[in-house]
């Protein structure tokens, strides 16, 4: 789809001039209760505060331009409807759809891409038979028992995503349905979740769409070797999720095989079976139906014109405004939930292997900063560890807060006049607080500059639902920033020549005829004492 350059925007010019003199909170009025109160939106269950940011009424209004210029909603209904988006004119490029939407826009009779999310409906019917069985105890290992646990084999959008989900949702797992998982080509990896589990009671969920991922071949043969070793019949306990044709598409190798499809690229494919799967064995059918309606919800609120009702556009466009307006490169999502601690870093991936672009989709060199570093850990943990940079620092970094009002569990109790939740929750309002209006004092090492940046993102509870919903905000937050800076956000050139040269550097070891032919990678393998 065609897109205009970032700076070529009339908005930006507009802005560029706002971002001269922008919005003080550290002063008096800066921040006051009548900001709190208007500067905010909500959505899906979720209420977004961002009186905390350095922007006012014509900032907001020239994001709005901005949005509207760039025709953001109008890109994000075409890719939500099938148009080919994964791709750059003029130059190869996968050239595919984008459609991880259609993976939970099965609500609707008319969904708006209906190949897709027939296919989708099709796999869901399959994982909800899969599901059954292991239900009603038809699908049992060779003894006769129940299985109890799950291990995905996968990596990065394989890996990245399910997990964090999984460990986010703990609470809400089916009794004696526990899930782990192996991602790392590192064999300690594998043999300390091997090392702790009844593999006559285990599936294995092996997770690659090309069914080539070197990473995860190798961890399967080393789950393969584990079960013959303990005198298991591998395919009785290994499960497949690949895609069609793929060398993994063979039943005669696995209990079960799913479908993913090219038109979901990894990082965005929790929703498929990629994610369905193990979550389906944690939560239960309906459990994992629950999350696809809230991220179904959330993608529906961002098909909004309005930022201030479509919470990833209003998301995104605070983003552009930080990156390329106020010139901030950093940005740490901080949940103050130790459930969502894997969070961050299937966002870091989401967003930087998404964003982390150079090119134009006319393959021209851009001439603005696209996608910025993404980093955080859980509150309030990170109070006590990289909050004083946070605070005090020479680099100012935009947060992003999410929290709840009730905890998962429930298991709380009163210490002091007040819950560990409510201390949980009173915390990060206060951090966000604190970044903003500063404190002066006397001493200069006791003095807190303010006018930092961030924003809170609060929920009720954190249910399937709202990890479905708050999965969709941050995935539709990236492709609406994509889409402002002209980019594609949708391939991954950047990942593939390191493993080119790691396959350089491997046939070196096995001592290949095209391994004696590199000089250099013999020379890295002597010095790193390989050879």
């Amino acid at each position: 789809m065609q897109g205009t350059d970032f700076s070529n925007l009339q908005a930006v010019t507009r802005l560029s001039e706002l971002a001269g003199k922008p919005w003080k909170l550290n002063v008096r009025g800066g921040l006051d209760e009548e900001r709190v109160n208007r500067f905010r939106a909500s959505g899906c269950g979720f209420d977004l505060l961002f009186a905390t940011q350095r922007l006012d009424d014509r900032v907001l209004d020239g994001l709005q331009d901005l949005a509207d210029e760039a025709g953001l909603v109008e890109q994000f209904m075409a890719m939500k409807q099938g148009a080919v988006m994964n791709r750059i004119e003029g130059y190869e490029s996968e050239e595919r759809q984008v459609l991880h939407t259609a993976c939970r826009d099965i609500f609707s009779d008319t969904p708006l891409a209906p190949e897709a999310t027939a296919q989708a409906r099709e796999q869901l019917e399959r994982l909800r038979k899969f599901l059954e069985e292991l239900d009603r105890g038809k699908l049992r290992n060779h003894r006769g028992e129940r299985f109890t646990t799950m291990v995905q084999v996968g990596i990065g959008g394989s890996d990245l995503g399910p997990r964090a989900l999984c460990q986010a949702l703990a609470g809400h797992a089916l009794p004696e349905r526990r899930v782990r998982f192996i991602a790392n080509v590192d064999p300690d990896d594998a043999a300390s979740v091997l090392a702790g589990l009844d593999l006559s009671r285990t599936l294995f969920n092996v997770v690659s769409k090309s069914g080539t991922t070197l990473e995860t071949r190798t961890n399967e043969a080393l789950v393969r070797a584990a079960l013959e070793e303990s005198g298991l019949d591998p395919v009785h306990h290994l499960i497949a999720v690949t895609g069609a044709g793929s060398p993994m598409d063979d039943p005669k190798r696995y209990r079960r095989t799913f479908h993913m499809f090219d038109y979901i690229g990894g990082r965005f494919s929790v929703t498929s079976m990629v994610g369905g799967v193990v979550l389906g064995f944690m939560l239960g059918y309906e459990g994992f139906i629950e999350l696809l309606r809230g991220a179904n919800d959330m993608d529906v609120l961002a098909e909004k014109p309005g930022l201030l009702d479509n919470l990833p556009l209003l998301m995104a466009m605070i983003g552009i405004w930080n990156r390329n307006f106020l010139g901030l490169p950093t940005l740490a999502v901080l949940p103050y939930s130790q459930m969502l601690h894997r969070f961050p870093a299937h966002l870091q991936q989401c967003d930087m292997e998404s964003n982390g672009k150079s090119v134009t989709r006319q393959g021209k060199s851009v001439r603005w900063k696209t996608g910025p570093i993404v980093w955080g850990e859980p509150g309030t943990n990170g109070q006590h560890a990289f909050y004083q940079l946070l605070h005090q620092g020479t680099e100012v970094v935009p947060v992003e807060f999410i929290g709840f009002r009730r905890s998962q569990y429930g298991h709380d109790l009163k210490v002091e006049g007040t819950s560990s939740q409510q201390k949980l929750v009173v915390n990060m309002l206060a951090q966000a607080m604190a970044l903003a209006t500063g404190q002066e004092h006397d001493n200069p090492n006791k003095r807190f500059p303010g006018n930092r940046p961030s924003t809170i993102l609060i929920g009720e509870r954190l249910t399937p639902y709202a990890m479905g919903a708050l999965l969709a905000l941050y995935e539709n937050r990236i492709a609406f920033q994509g889409f402002c800076w002209n980019i594609n956000s949708f391939d991954q050139e950047g990942v593939q020549l390191g493993k080119v040269l790691a396959g350089r550097l491997l046939d070196c070891l096995s001592e290949s005829p095209a391994g004696a032919e590199h000089s250099l990678e013999r020379g890295l393998l002597k010095a790193a004492g390989l050879l």
